[in-house]
């Protein structure tokens, strides 16, 4: 379960969303992404937004953050609040319609937008035809990288061992495995030690952590006890939840292993501090 307080940005970190206009952030020719930052990156881990927009635009994309974005509405959806999370949808869909395509750091995120938003909002006749055609352009960061850029060659070095935990959204909703892997085979000093059972959940959900603590933590046990038993000295994942959950607990333990979004690595942006660790001196 989440701990309080041990996976707050390094001191001096800044809002993504409040530090991105709307406007293109590259004025190459390419197709023009809207980012869907999320939640637990624009407030804990920003850097994961622009690690996300480095890449997007290595890959020949041009980048916008629309100011307007605001929560995808999936712990609402979770929760069984429809209404507000059709009304939450309803404002994503009108904020990223325009662009080509819309990307996620997040399988969890982008999951809801893709699957969830066309359900969600199926008897709606001003936003059915809308929540489809937004949800037909939405993918999660790797796999737009790999499968519709052609994107698989990083310019990123990170001299260690590193294993990888697949978010059950990204696995089980959209099906994204390999996109990461092959790009961090490109990564010069990176070696990947497979996590035995990487698709079983960390056992954090959402508010499935907070409603069941003990189940849970259960979850996170073994989960842990695999981590340690690939002797990697880094474990990334694609979706910020799984790694504060998996980093708070190795952080109480006293483990040494960091906890990374695989953007950050991706992109070479690996200088701030780990998920859960200290805040550097200044």
């Amino acid at each position: 379960m989440l701990h309080p307080g041990s996976h707050l940005p390094p001191q001096g970190a800044k809002s993504l969303t409040g530090d991105m206009n709307s406007a293109p952030a590259a004025t190459k020719e390419g197709p023009l992404v809207g980012l869907f930052v999320t939640c637990l990156v624009d407030l804990f881990r920003p850097d994961v937004g622009f690690a996300a927009i480095k890449l997007l635009e290595a890959g020949g994309a041009k980048v916008e953050v629309p100011r307007a974005q605001t929560c995808c509405g999936q712990p609402a959806y979770n929760s069984g609040d429809r209404a507000d999370a059709a009304a939450i949808a309803r404002q994503v869909v009108e904020s990223f319609e325009r662009f080509d395509y819309v990307v996620a750091p997040s399988g969890s995120c982008a999951g809801m937008l893709k699957l969830h938003y066309p359900r969600l909002l199926a008897d709606d006749p001003d936003f059915a035809l809308r929540a489809n055609r937004l949800a037909a352009k939405t993918f999660e960061l790797t796999s737009f990288l790999v499968d519709v850029l052609g994107f698989t060659q990083v310019d990123a070095s990170y001299n260690a061992s590193v294993t990888y935990h697949d978010s059950c959204s990204s696995l089980r909703e959209l099906h994204v495995r390999e996109a990461p892997r092959r790009l961090l085979a490109s990564v010069a000093g990176l070696t990947l030690v497979e996590l035995a059972e990487s698709e079983v959940c960390c056992g954090f959900g959402g508010a499935f952590s907070v409603k069941y603590p003990d189940i849970s933590g259960a979850i996170l046990d073994a989960k842990l006890s695999h981590i340690l038993a690939t002797g990697a000295t880094t474990v990334l994942a694609g979706d910020l939840g799984c790694l504060m959950h998996i980093a708070g607990r190795l952080k109480r333990e006293g483990s040494g292993i960091e906890a990374r979004h695989v953007a950050e690595v991706l992109a070479g942006m690996t200088e701030v501090p780990a998920i859960a660790a200290a805040p550097q001196a200044r």
